[in-house]
């Protein structure tokens, strides 16, 4: 009789209770693809009374879920608290301290302190894995640390955080305002009472980061990834980008040159052309470019209950399996430590939003502002006036470096001939 897979779980919330009906729904199978079977043996969470709808009293209940990494018969612990660091720190270094198997979700902590667990699940050779921290159920870290291993990356980008894509999808599709569609994603569910931590990027900067380190075999990097949201975007840029023959989609984008690491999460214009254009709702994609594969595209749902467990539970059949090796494909001592690339001389077009008033001589002085800073226009569009009063100016640029375009910007600070701040979104090239 072969032995199961013994496993303690930290953090019952959906994910936490999707991990429990997964393997009891599909406990045989997963015994047969494992080649043991995987066996829950003790939970920790923060209220033991609470209905999760599964049945936990079969598991011993640990008050103190630090201490599951030294509970006797576990030899794997699961992290599903979440917070970059804290409880969910304790317990991920206790676990490798300790020797045993470490699989978390938790994107916040792999992007601060991956380097470090990386570092102390090789010492004492026992695996760690994180799938599920990056696009929910879609394997793109498999697919990079193993599928892609012979390939050289040149650039990884995508769709990373769901809630952003539902927001703008919708936008595009009804024609609404941010603030009205984000009050809709938080009624379903889609996105947090307090939204953040989504909207403004730093989601898909942690996600970003991670994948950046995998493709490139560099040291995770989130302090230098480049960090833009999505709640200036309003319901005019959606509709200008489409006239254009584009969607808006937040995108975190990554590459290695010659200048150090490129990260940036930031709106972008996507051509029709894209197959991240027609991602719609809370849809993750990821798109990694290698020398030999071409390109691969990634695309699922990001997160849930469901997609996030399957991805626990496939890091947990690899384990079971005896099937892991560096966290990040390559031994954490050699992943290199490569620079923040700087961006000016970055070569992009650019789309550009002013909100303006309705009188002679503004649009001569942006026009001079860009003429000053060796910006080309390829077309400029002006709307109506507004409710307001105010009147809609957008900017498509021809390609050039970024730092021309931040020049521009900058001269029109403070400028009496804007209404607020403008609006700048990049152009991804097809």
């Amino acid at each position: 009789m072969v032995e199961p897979l013994k496993v303690a779980l930290a953090g019952l919330g959906t994910v936490g209770a999707g991990v429990i009906r997964l393997i009891d729904a599909n406990a045989d199978l997963i015994a047969r693809r494992a080649g043991r079977p995987i066996e829950i043996v003790a939970v920790s969470a923060r209220d033991r009374s609470k209905d999760r709808g599964v049945d936990i009293a079969r598991f011993d209940w640990v008050d103190d879920m630090t201490q599951l990494a030294h509970h006797p018969e576990a030899e794997v612990v699961v992290e599903l608290i979440g917070g970059s660091d804290g409880p969910a720190l304790a317990l991920a270094r206790a676990t490798l301290a300790a020797g045993k198997g470490l699989v978390t979700a938790n994107k916040a902590m792999i992007a601060h302190h991956g380097l470090e667990l990386a570092g102390m699940a090789e010492k004492s050779d026992t695996p760690m894995k994180f799938e599920a921290a990056v696009a929910g159920g879609v394997p793109v870290i498999k697919g990079l640390r193993e599928g892609a291993a012979a390939n050289v990356i040149d650039r990884v980008y995508g769709i990373l955080n769901g809630t952003c894509n539902f927001i703008l999808s919708k936008m595009e599709a009804e024609g609404r305002d941010f603030d009205d569609v984000l009050a809709e994603a938080q009624a379903m569910g889609y996105a947090e009472a307090d939204p953040g931590f989504d909207i403004d990027g730093v989601d898909a900067a942690h996600k970003l980061s991670i994948l950046a380190s995998l493709a490139f075999g560099t040291q995770p990097a989130f302090g230098d990834v480049a960090v833009g949201g999505i709640r200036d975007v309003v319901a005019a840029d959606i509709a200008e980008a489409a006239a254009l023959g584009y969607r808006v989609r937040l995108l975190g984008i990554a590459d290695l040159n010659g200048d150090g690491l490129f990260q940036r999460v930031h709106p972008h214009l996507v051509p029709f052309a894209h197959p991240l254009a027609h991602v719609t709702g809370a849809t993750n994609a990821v798109v990694a470019e290698g020398n030999f594969v071409g390109r691969l595209l990634f695309q699922g749902a990001g997160a849930g209950d469901g997609p996030t467990a399957s991805a626990v539970v496939a890091d947990l059949i690899d384990i079971a399996r005896t099937e892991f090796g560096p966290p990040y494909a390559m031994p954490a001592a050699s992943l290199a430590g490569e620079p923040a690339a700087p961006t000016g001389e970055r070569r992009s077009r650019a789309y550009l939003r002013f909100t303006v008033p309705d009188k002679v001589g503004v649009l001569a002085e942006i026009a001079a502002a860009m003429r000053d800073a060796g910006v080309s226009i390829e077309s400029l569009i002006q709307r109506g006036a507004m409710a307001d009063g105010s009147v809609l100016l957008v900017i498509v640029t021809h390609e050039g470096p970024e730092r021309c375009v931040a020049q521009a910007l900058e001269k029109l600070r403070g400028s009496q001939s804007l209404s607020g701040e403008p609006m700048w979104m990049h152009i991804l090239g097809e």
